[in-house]
């Protein structure tokens, strides 16, 4: 298998994405410590160890390995991360709605304003955290494919869709497959040169994985879409793209993770076009010419 790629530590992240979308990967005790710094991350910068472990019922060795499983070197450069970053918050109220959940007694007011900043901030730490390195390495490889193969299921099924009519717009043999059965016969037939992009907000969805790793074996570059940078499909990609979504009550697998995934589509779908600009220019205008027809006109009488 070719070298997966890893996110360039070089740009900066926020903890709390980060300790987000790592979660899944840490054990219980570990993910206690975690939620309570998604949760509260100006309180336990103004907390000691003993008192951050006391908090998650565990002990402080838990808290240095939890650091550790995060990239930092320990909690001292821990707590001074926390406190930087929320020395830069100015929006009380953003940081309150991000940081809540809907619930049963929310007006409809609050709701609207808490499933919108929800899904802004989707975009914004997908962006923020996005590896760009990974990024163009994903770009070469799609614009220099001979085919393209897109596998995803439930929410991410409608991305995978979206994705697969941007590329083939644009004169890209591409084809998008929710069905375990046909995906796995289209991965049977792909090789080295192409492409198989796995779409899975968790990371875990066996179909997408084993269409996926099926399409690896074939030799295909693969490339992963998730959430969480150490989820299964991560395990058998060969290049991973993550996003930053963090879902609410009764949305859990739904639009803000697809959103965040849309974000990531689109980056690269515009990497691609910028590369074969002159090709994409002219599928493009031959796309749109064949549709004018079944467009209505304007009250100015214009398409």
């Amino acid at each position: 298998m070719k070298g997966k790629e890893t996110p360039d530590e070089s740009r900066t992240i926020s903890t709390a994405v980060k300790i987000r979308g790592l979660l899944p990967s840490l054990s219980r005790a570990e993910q206690r410590v975690g939620k309570i710094i998604i949760d509260e991350a100006a309180t336990a910068a103004a907390m000691t160890i003993t008192e951050l472990a006391k908090r998650a019922h565990t002990s402080e060795t838990t808290v240095i390995r939890f650091c550790r499983a995060i990239g930092v070197s320990g909690y001292p450069e821990l707590r001074l991360r926390l406190a930087a970053e929320a020395g830069r918050v100015q929006d009380d109220q953003a940081q309150e709605a991000v940081g809540s959940d809907i619930s049963l007694s929310d007006d409809l007011g609050q709701v609207v304003k808490t499933i919108a900043y929800a899904d802004a901030r989707a975009v914004e730490d997908t962006a923020a955290q996005l590896d760009l390195d990974a990024l163009g390495r994903v770009i070469a490889a799609i614009a220099e494919a001979r085919r393209v193969d897109v596998y995803g299921v439930g929410a991410s099924a409608f991305v995978a869709q979206d994705f697969q009519q941007k590329l083939h717009r644009i004169g890209l043999t591409a084809y998008a497959w929710s069905d375990l059965h046909l995906a796995l016969t289209s991965a049977a037939l792909l090789r080295e040169g192409d492409v198989a992009v796995g779409i899975s907000h968790t990371g875990t969805t066996m179909d997408t994985i084993e269409a996926f790793a099926e399409a690896g074996r074939r030799g295909a570059t693969t490339v992963a879409l998730t959430n969480f940078p150490k989820s299964p499909i991560t395990r058998v990609a060969d290049l991973v793209l993550t996003t930053a979504a963090r879902e609410t009550t009764f949305r859990s697998g739904a639009m803000a993770s697809r959103l965040a995934q849309l974000t990531v589509v689109d980056c690269v779908f515009v990497g691609v076009a910028q590369r074969t600009y002159e090709r994409t220019k002219s599928a493009l205008e031959a796309t749109r010419d064949a549709v004018r027809s079944r467009r209505t006109k304007s009250d100015r009488g214009r398409w």
